[in-house]
């Protein structure tokens, strides 16, 4: 079930993480480091799904996810907000804005590719090997 995956984070470090635990698992991840940038990458790329940071510099993940379910091109990628906002309230806030899913930072080593497959079997007319 290898699928292109946009990363949507401004910090080094959890890019790298990502990457690093989702390309073992064969996806295959493209990144962008601002809001701006990463709309322009998924529309070029029309990536199988998109994980988004929510703070972030400029234009944060809120304002991203509302501009990508609001482009006809662009809607019908599954958003998923991996972000360290975890106060009561921040759940439903990004599932407002257009996300399907919510990962809380920091990111488990030992789930999060699991969780990140669970959003990827969930896209319509996809179908596990």
């Amino acid at each position: 079930m290898k699928k292109t995956i946009l990363l949507i984070e401004d910090n080094p470090q959890n890019r790298y993480l990502v990457q690093f635990l989702l390309e073992t698992r064969g996806h295959t991840i493209l990144q962008a480091e601002t809001g701006p940038q990463g709309l322009a990458l998924a529309a070029a790329a029309l990536p199988d799904l998109i994980l988004l940071d929510i703070q972030l510099p400029g234009m944060d993940g809120h304002a991203v996810a509302c501009a990508l379910k609001s482009d006809p091109l662009l809607k019908s990628i599954p958003v998923v907000a991996v972000t360290s906002y975890a106060m009561v309230g921040d759940r439903e806030k990004c599932l407002a804005a257009g996300a399907e899913g919510y990962i809380e930072k920091p990111i488990d080593p030992e789930s999060f590719g699991d969780e990140v497959e669970r959003f990827l079997l969930a896209i319509p007319g996809d179908v596990a090997p």
